[in-house]
């Protein structure tokens, strides 16, 4: 602790004023009164600091000291991150729990991981070696899923002179020392980092690999790319903690941060409680092996909500860091938003729209530019992937939350009211949505999956697109006036949106489908197209040529294929072409006796 000590004279929720404040820095970390409650300092005028308290104010009285501690509001990063629950100052709530019981408790400190835990240790370094930033000089298998590499920490670099012997080591323990002219510096198992800070790279790099999240509609029609931002808007019921949860699942992310902000305490106990029964299903084992829940519940703190997003990039910087790519949760903006607006209201600044303080912008701006596919300082290509939902009041895209996420990021997968209400899930609206990220992966889809994968999928979005224009036609004059091509079109889309966009969370074959078998459905969707429109161009009424059988199996292929499929799409690709061929050949036959 630092001797500063500042008086408080002013007190409104988690917002206090104190005197003789002239020492202190901005963003400096404060511990408020006896209580020790944890707090940062915002602004300073004169001698009057204004200070953010993370814990509960009440029972405050003016004329209680502010102590500085000199640094600011920081993490400890180390091992015994993954796998654990933390609240929005990274304080593990099992901890909270033993010492506080159901109710965080006041003047619990800034507890983090645990620092007596004996981690099994193997250091990669020997004495004489040159180290510098971000070198990693030794590794814990902190789960059966994640190694995590010590690194030396940025800004520090220098000649190994100490290293201890491979064994059992606790955090505190120094492992290695190193030496760089007059200085000596120790390395432990963990890092201190500011979590408004982001951590350094060597290089930023061009986006070219998608996340692969096995959610057809995403990963076909608005991919999200590794180290992208996207925003997941929706109103209330439309399925956003959903649609993260599957993300959160099945992406091919190494490490999953999910930050619950400011959601419901019902919403966040069923994750807490399904997370971890959860089976990571490439290894197996439990998806709390490279899972990071952090859990800011509306009823907690509302300055710590306002730092939970940040407390959750910087733990995904630190894993990107060690080469592995990590994809961040945030659910949701909005709420972290409404903090902002409630400290900014209680610090009496000037409202802007909808009483959101004008930074608002340059704060979601900050946190989206921290994603990135990115050269380590340790030479790794690794990625941090921001994945925001948004919550707007009555489902209304208009309002500033919604608008000013959609200027920075790349993926908007704007969820529809009336799909949720039509049980049509993921209720991704797919005229409203957009991926900004198409040509900068068209090139790898060409070479993992096929050359036509682009192709098919504009043409797919082009049907749906022309039946949203026919449907209101059909409004007006009815179905039966359209020509039969017309009417084709609309019966393929319903096939595209209840056989491909349509997808069960709780169905075995069709919770995940790899890409493969995503492009060999679209492939015979198409094939189905164009052999009606072929049959239609023929004369062939649309009541022949709509076969309930087939089209009905075309729908259904989501489920009756397996993901591991071997000869089944040919299978009925040839069904298809020789129920056409026999019609066509019907016809002829007709119209020759005729």
């Amino acid at each position: 602790m630092g001797d500063k000590t500042g008086v408080i004279i002013y007190i409104n929720g988690p917002v206090i004023k104190a005197d003789n404040m002239q020492d202190f820095r901005m963003r400096e970390m404060v511990t408020v009164s006896d209580k020790k409650l944890i707090g940062e300092v915002i602004s300073i005028d004169g001698s009057i600091g204004t200070i953010q308290v993370y814990e509960e104010t009440s029972g405050l009285k003016v004329g209680q000291k502010v102590y500085g501690t000199g640094k600011p509001l920081s993490l400890k990063l180390g091992p015994g991150i993954i796998g654990n629950i933390f609240d929005g100052i990274e304080r593990p709530l099992n901890y909270i729990y033993k010492k506080s019981g159901n109710f965080i408790g006041e003047g619990i400190g800034l507890a983090s991981i645990d620092l007596s835990h004996i981690w099994k240790t193997d250091i990669s370094v020997n004495i004489g070696d040159e180290l510098k930033e971000g070198d990693v000089f030794g590794a814990v298998q902190e789960t059966p899923l994640i190694k995590h590499y010590l690194m030396v920490p940025p800004g520090i670099s220098g000649k190994v002179i100490f290293k201890v012997d491979n064994g059992n080591y606790n955090m505190e323990e120094v492992l290695v020392k190193l030496e760089k002219g007059n200085a000596s510096f120790e390395l432990k198992m963990y890092q201190e980092w500011p979590i408004r800070t982001p951590r350094p790279i060597k290089q930023r790099l061009p986006i070219q690999k998608p996340l692969i999240t096995g959610q057809r509609v995403i990963d076909t029609f608005f991919p999200i790319a590794k180290g992208g931002t996207a925003a997941i808007p929706g109103g209330f019921g439309t399925g956003k903690t959903m649609t993260q949860h599957q993300i959160a699942k099945w992406s091919d992310a190494d490490i999953i941060v999910y930050v619950g902000c400011g959601e419901r305490g019902n919403e966040m106990t069923e994750v807490l409680e399904d997370f971890p029964k959860l089976i990571d299903p490439v290894s197996g084992l439990s998806l709390m092996n490279r899972t990071i829940l952090i859990a800011n519940t509306s009823n907690m703190p509302v300055a710590a909500r306002e730092a939970s997003i940040y407390t959750g990039v910087t733990i995904a910087e630190y894993f990107r860091d060690m080469g592995y790519n990590v994809a961040v949760m945030a659910d949701s903006t909005s709420r972290w938003a409404e903090a902002l607006r409630e400290i900014s209201g209680r610090l009496e600044e000037m409202p802007a729209e909808e009483g959101y303080p004008a930074y608002l912008p340059s704060r979601l701006a900050e946190f989206y530019e921290r994603a990135g596919y990115v050269k380590t300082l340790c030479d790794k290509e690794a990625s941090v992937t921001i994945i925001g939902a948004v919550s707007p009041a009555g489902g209304d895209f208009s309002e500033p939350v919604t608008q000013n996420t959609k200027r920075f990021v790349n993926v908007f997968l704007g969820l529809d009211r009336k799909l949720a209400y039509a049980r049509h899930y993921p209720a991704i609206n797919w005229l409203s949505s957009y991926s900004g990220y198409l040509t900068s992966l068209e090139e790898w889809y060409k070479d993992n999956v096929a050359e036509d994968m682009m192709e098919l999928r504009g043409e797919m979005l082009s049907i749906l697109q022309e039946e949203s224009d026919l449907l209101e036609v059909v409004k007006l004059v009815g179905e039966d006036v359209l020509p039969d091509d017309q009417r084709l079109t609309l019966e393929i889309a319903k096939v595209i949106k209840i056989g491909y966009l349509q997808q069960n969370a709780f169905h075995k074959e069709d919770t995940y489908v790899p890409l493969n078998k995503q492009y060999e459905m679209l492939k015979i969707i198409d094939l189905l197209y164009k052999e009606s429109k072929e049959a239609i161009k023929e004369g062939i009424p649309i009541s022949k040529v709509k076969s309930p059988e087939i089209y009905e199996k075309v729908v259904k292929m989501k489920y009756t294929i397996p993901n591991e499929y071997k000869n089944e799409f040919d299978d009925l690709s040839n069904e298809i072409k020789s129920y056409f061929e026999g019609l066509m050949h019907t016809y002829d036959m007709n119209a020759y006796e005729r």
